[in-house]
């Protein structure tokens, strides 16, 4: 089971989610998709942003919010948006909980911000920026979480080998 899970609602732009993809294969997280996408899932943009990953991720497809509701009753959701009171780094992410992020052009509905204030966090920004890229957003919450909870089950080495100071002389 993935430590966590990211869901994307109505996503837009096929490259923004072949890069999510990918960050989920090297985070070992589920990407939920909620249809209508503004794109097919075998076209080759989706395929070109998550590289050879793509066919290693796991991801699940709904047709709507409200059948994603029903086949993850019970889940814990936090929801990112430029409408939050809490900053991302506030909350404590368990595992197994869910972070949604809503379409490019438009977030996550108010309906559903409305029904879960609590849970909806936002990513500081300077002046009148509206929002970031949408993969960049899920790479900065994602990996708070991952951050919180040690990077469990993560490498945290590269293969990178060093040759001490007297070694280089």
């Amino acid at each position: 089971m993935a430590e966590f899970n990211i869901v994307l609602l109505e996503p837009e732009i096929p490259a923004n989610t072949g890069n999510i993809g990918r960050t989920c294969v090297a985070a070992d997280a589920k990407l939920h998709l909620i249809e209508p996408l503004g794109f097919k899932l075998d076209e080759k943009s989706i395929r070109r942003a998550g590289l050879d990953y793509w066919k290693d991720l796991d991801v699940a497809i709904y047709t709507d919010w409200q059948e994603f509701c029903v086949k993850n009753a019970g889940a814990k959701i936090y929801m990112a948006t430029t409408k939050a009171r809490h900053v991302y780094t506030e909350v404590s992410y368990e595992p197994g909980c869910y972070i949604l992020f809503g379409r490019e052009s438009a977030g996550i509905p108010e309906e559903i911000l409305k029904e879960h204030p609590d849970e909806c966090v936002r990513i500081p920004m300077v002046g009148d920026t509206r929002s970031l890229n949408l993969s960049n957003s899920v790479a900065i919450v994602l990996y708070e979480a991952l951050r919180q909870n040690g990077f469990a089950h993560m490498k945290r080495e590269g293969a990178l080998h060093r040759l001490s100071w007297e070694e280089k002389r």
